[in-house]
């Protein structure tokens, strides 16, 4: 087989290649992970790194990191996966910080959460989840940046392995990233001041490939003078996509900013819009 095919589709490949890397152990070579792919070795190393950001390999090693952590147990379980090889810059923390700002009064105390990490459309993605739902999700470059600042969004959290929990959850939202057929619909955790869950709420009736801009979302929850307050909220969500606050964009149109990238905003409004049409 020509691994320059031209009809292979390689985003869901690509998908299909992290979930076998995820569900294998050992890790499969690559020889053996192209075969049952049936493309070429040489082209699912190359399209792999080019659009996920690691080799097949790489990805592998840091799903064994992960799972070797589970010893760890409790909130020691970043630290184990962070000293193994996820580490980031010492300053992620201090910004993390000061960019959550305090965390809501109930995740102010103990709490037990769980979570996991891999590789999407979007880069690397962060799913963590308490006993009553999603409370986190993020996109990043580093894994190891994404690790630091869930940790201190939740400081006084145990946290332990979602791999078995959360697999379900985590391949609905790289499937809807793929193809954004329909709104996604899992249980979220949403913790905030009682303006920031309306808006929240308000974020999650947004159809599927329609914009809002930050005033008109501020007059559909009659208070049309708090705009700034309505984008304040936004910029401090938590879990994308599930609240998706990639929805919101300037008053001319402008995606203005967006947590976890602008370039991750306008990839995702053009994939939902192109459903649309």
């Amino acid at each position: 087989m020509s691994s320059r095919n031209p009809h292979i589709d390689w985003p869901r490949t690509l998908q299909a290649a992290c979930r076998i890397i995820e569900r294998s152990d050992p890790m499969p070579t690559l020889d053996a992970l192209a075969a049952e792919l049936g493309v070429g070795a040489s082209e699912l190393q190359r399209q792999f790194t080019r659009r996920l950001g690691a080799s097949p390999k790489a990805y592998g090693q840091a799903l064994q990191l992960h799972r070797l952590a589970r010893a760890a147990g409790g909130s020691k379980a970043i630290d184990a996966v962070l000293d193994a090889g996820f580490s980031s810059v010492a300053a992620a923390y201090d910004r993390a910080t000061t960019r959550l700002g305090a965390a809501p009064a109930r995740f102010r105390g103990d709490i037990s959460i769980d979570w996991w990490l891999g590789l999407s459309e979007l880069g690397w993605m962060l799913m963590a989840a308490t006993e009553k739902g999603i409370c986190w999700l993020s996109f990043g470059d580093r894994p190891g940046e994404l690790l630091e600042e869930m940790r201190a969004a939740f400081p006084k959290a145990s946290f332990g392995d979602g791999e078995q929990r959360l697999r379900d959850w985590f391949d609905a939202v790289r499937d809807f990233i793929l193809l954004p057929e329909e709104a996604l619909c899992l249980p979220v955790d949403i913790q905030g001041t009682a303006f920031q869950a309306s808006v929240w709420k308000a974020l999650q009736k947004i159809p599927l490939g329609e914009k809002r801009s930050y005033s008109q979302l501020a007059k559909d929850l009659g208070k049309p003078n708090a705009t700034r307050a309505v984008a304040s909220a936004c910029a401090r969500n938590r879990i994308a996509l599930l609240i998706p606050c990639h929805r919101v964009v300037g008053k001319d149109g402008s995606l203005a900013g967006y947590r976890w990238g602008v370039e991750r905003k306008r990839e995702l409004l053009e994939r939902e819009t192109m459903i649309e049409q």
